[in-house]
């Protein structure tokens, strides 16, 4: 998958795709990069990054 932030234009990687399903809209086809996403969502980009690794740990399949 190629995609690129809706909003900055930055390329995307697999767990900034499943970090935008998983808190905006699973099924969305345009995405936020983890810093427009935690600007969208008033969160710091590290609370993303801790949300991905523990979402990883309980085995969520959005992320690699």
């Amino acid at each position: 998958m190629d995609s690129v932030c809706m909003q900055c234009g930055k390329k995307l990687t697999p767990n900034e795709i499943g970090a935008h399903k998983k808190f905006i809209n699973r099924g969305s086809t345009t995405f936020l990069c983890r810093i427009c996403l935690a600007g969208e969502l008033d969160v710091p980009p590290e609370l993303i990054d801790e949300k991905i690794e523990e979402y990883k740990r309980q085995g969520c399949t959005l992320f690699v």
